[in-house]
């Protein structure tokens, strides 16, 4: 899933952002912040909805926040003084300004759940959605535990259910290592390799329930 603004494309599931055809480099930590501001836009978000989903269950200052704004400015060659992408709101936080050629990714028909982690998030689809460090996998991680093709999760009508795809180090629900095929409910918590992952239903996701079990 992706989205265009202008000359630049963020692509949600590789959590990737590129100028034409070139990759602009950014931190986790600011791709999740792009993508939560064009989700919220044109409206703004204050500083602590922003914290509670980009550093949950974490305090960290506003200068952190700050230093990845900074980050995504230079990345977008936008200036805080006229700004064309990001906005600070004086005393309240920051809005995605620009303006979009496609829809934001949460209002796009199709996605039904979310997989979200410290170091991001992904959207999920009715059928197979594998996890795993491959380029090809639909929820992409990089990280080294975790298998090119680790785990799946299924979504169909009536239930949503994850299964190991024989990882070397093994998935897990809520503690317990998944043999054959498990259902998912929301807020469930999975660990795939060492990332710690939990599942949302795309109409109960909310800031105040991610990372909050």
């Amino acid at each position: 899933m992706f989205l265009d603004f202008e000359t630049f494309r963020i692509d949600f599931d590789r959590r990737q952002l590129f100028r034409g055809g070139e990759e602009v480099r950014l931190s986790p930590k600011a791709l999740q912040l792009l993508q939560l501001l064009i989700e919220a836009g044109p409206n703004a978000l204050s500083k602590s909805q922003i914290l509670d989903r980009v550093w949950p269950s974490t305090f960290v200052a506003d200068s952190n926040l700050a230093s990845v704004v900074n980050e995504l400015r230079r990345a977008l060659d936008d200036d805080a003084n006229a700004p064309r992408y990001i906005r600070t709101v004086d005393a309240f936080g920051y809005a995605f300004c620009g303006t979009p050629l496609s829809k934001p990714p949460a209002s796009q028909a199709g996605t039904v759940a979310r997989l979200v982690w410290d170091n991001g998030e992904a959207c999920l689809f009715a059928g197979r959605n594998i996890i795993g460090r491959d380029v090809t996998a639909a929820v992409r991680i990089d990280d080294r535990t975790i298998s090119p093709h680790h785990a799946v999760v299924v979504i169909t009508e009536s239930r949503a259910t994850i299964e190991d795809m024989q990882s070397k180090n093994g998935t897990f629900h809520e503690g317990v290592r998944v043999e054959g095929t498990v259902d998912l409910a929301d807020g469930d918590v999975m660990e795939v390799g060492s990332v710690r992952i939990v599942y949302h239903e795309i109409s109960t996701l909310s800031t105040a329930t991610l990372y909050r079990r």
